[in-house]
């Protein structure tokens, strides 16, 4: 299995670890810690030396109760960051719901557009639809980042997810985007209770019988702190267990803050899977 985007064919048979880089001040896992070009190049060189097959940039917190982001300081954040990470040779996926940071972050070599809102915000996809070479993630949150918490999705979230997501990628190949180069992700923590959540995780391979490569990103989430009782900064342990769970329930990409960690884990896990295969 290839996901393709701008520059890479990302050959998924064996899961990929996507590190994450949070060009925010406010980011709720690290508290702004590599925001500023130069120390988010740092951050990503220092990913990429600890494993990462592909670099996700943000410069928006869609943390739960952030509010968006105007798209001048959005783009101040990100373009200088994209600009060079692409000399690193990986694909360098943007986090970004903004047509214009899609178009801009693309223009400058961006390989693949990771989009919370699964393309819905005006003119995204018609961006993707222009391009036609890059990469996309599409993912399902419930309501939007300010509020998606304090009225999370009811009943059965996972076949409402794989509808919707069934849905948004039926809609951009329908718009000439070839299958291949769509990735899906069940949106951990937007908009889901505790519950629906590790029902996403348990029942994983029902989302992918969509036939889709699928993005699993587990780190650091509340999730997790509610059942083990651990501050954002103490979740390593169970961010690194939630992301080997994921693969082995089938994911191919695994989103993560601690990349040496989770590359580490996944060294085990493709050592047992080779023998029993």
């Amino acid at each position: 299995m290839l996901w393709k985007t701008t520059r890479f064919d990302v050959d998924l048979t064996r899961p990929r670890v996507m590190g994450i880089v949070n060009a925010t001040p406010d980011s709720f896992s690290d508290g702004g810690r590599h925001a500023g070009a130069s120390s988010a190049l740092r951050h990503c060189e220092r990913l990429l030396k600890d494993g990462a097959d592909i670099l996700d940039i943000g410069g928006e917190s869609t943390r739960p109760g952030s509010p968006p982001v105007p798209l001048d300081e959005e783009l101040a954040r990100v373009l200088p960051v994209v600009r060079g990470a692409v000399a690193l040779g990986v694909p360098v996926s943007v986090d970004t719901y903004k047509a214009e940071v899609m178009q801009a972050v693309l223009d400058v070599g961006a390989d693949v557009i990771n989009d919370i809102w699964a393309l819905r915000q005006p003119g995204a996809a018609d961006v993707v639809v222009r391009h036609g070479r890059c990469g996309v993630c599409l993912m399902h949150m419930h309501g939007e980042p300010r509020s998606m918490q304090s009225q999370p999705m009811q009943g059965d979230a996972v076949p409402q997810v794989a509808a919707f997501l069934q849905q948004a990628a039926r809609a951009l190949e329908e718009r000439g985007v070839e299958r291949a180069r769509v990735a899906l992700d069940s949106g951990i923590g937007f908009g889901k209770t505790v519950a629906q959540n590790f029902a996403l995780l348990a029942r994983q391979p029902e989302l992918l019988a969509l036939g889709y490569p699928w993005v699993a990103g587990w780190s650091r989430k509340s999730s997790l702190g509610t059942v083990t009782g651990l501050a954002v900064d103490q979740r390593l342990v169970p961010s690194v267990a939630a992301a080997v769970l994921a693969v082995e329930q089938g994911a191919r990409i695994v989103r993560v803050h601690d990349v040496r960690e989770t590359v580490a884990a996944l060294a085990v896990w493709s050592a047992m899977d080779r023998e029993r295969h």
